[in-house]
């Protein structure tokens, strides 16, 4: 990576690349300037050069990496609802428009499987620059997605589907960020060789419930009260050991007796 003389086209991407490396392990508001200098190689005075700073540094990497991406799931999404006529598509197939350009996009781009990780951290990342530029380019793009999820699960408010939607893609996203991708897609194929459908298709079906799952399950609510109710028990039950055991190490006090963690450190 280090050179003499970079040429200004090096410069910029090396200061993208240090971006986006940085930005995958430690998030927007854990990254600075310096370190992405420092990562890249260059003085800081080039950041102000080519990018003028590290909000525009990181609104070009976003676009560069998710503007192809949401144009290939908006074509993808067109023509399977073309396809489908006047049939609403299944929830999994929507999922699937989602994840499909992205999973083809990892294996042709020149960042590998960080580009996944890149994206679990883009949609799980708490800044409000974040937020706002997602909001601000890709809006319109979510509620296109959103909409064929509603045709999809009809029975479903717009709110609930909303709050689904949500806890869905940031648990999703969640596991992206902080996974190595290589060590995530081994676990979800358990050993066999298998293929990025069939890869595909595990990861929707473990994410796929939080969508269609009733939340009105009467068992499962008298489960979890029962399970309350034992809390408080135990609770009670750690309460009374925890005092028992004070009380213990006080008469163990005024009788110069050590306790066993004491005891245990000095040999006895």
């Amino acid at each position: 990576m280090n050179s003499q003389n970079p040429s200004p086209s090096n410069t910029r991407t090396r200061l993208l690349e240090a971006a986006e490396a940085l930005f995958i392990e430690h998030g927007y508001e854990g990254m600075s300037l310096r370190q992405i200098t420092s990562y890249a190689e260059v003085n800081l005075a080039a950041v102000n050069y080519h990018f003028g700073s590290k909000e525009a540094l990181v609104q070009e990497l976003l676009s560069a990496r998710l503007d192809r991406l949401n144009q290939e799931r908006l074509q993808l999404l067109s023509i399977c609802e073309e396809k489908s006529g006047d049939q609403p598509m299944d929830a999994c197939a929507v999922l699937s428009v989602l994840f499909v350009p992205a999973v083809r996009l990892s294996r042709d781009d020149v960042g590998g499987m960080a580009f996944m990780r890149l994206l679990g951290r883009v949609y799980s990342d708490s800044s409000p620059f974040i937020r706002d530029y997602l909001h601000e380019h890709y809006q319109p793009i979510y509620g296109r997605f959103f909409e064929a999820f509603a045709r999809a699960l009809p029975h479903l408010s717009r709110n609930e589907l909303g709050m689904r939607l949500h806890f869905c893609l940031k648990a999703l996203s969640g596991v992206l960020a902080g996974e190595n991708m290589d060590e995530l897609i081994s676990a979800l194929c358990m050993g066999e060789p298998v293929n990025d459908s069939l890869m595909l298709a595990r990861l929707i079906s473990f994410i796929s419930p939080m969508l269609t799952a009733p939340f009105e399950n009467g068992e499962q609510i008298r489960n979890v009260e029962q399970v309350m109710g034992m809390a408080d028990i135990a609770a009670r039950a750690t309460d009374a050991q925890t005092q028992a055991e004070h009380e213990a190490e006080g008469a163990n006090k005024s009788q110069g007796i050590l306790p066993p963690w004491a005891a245990r450190v000095v040999g006895v």
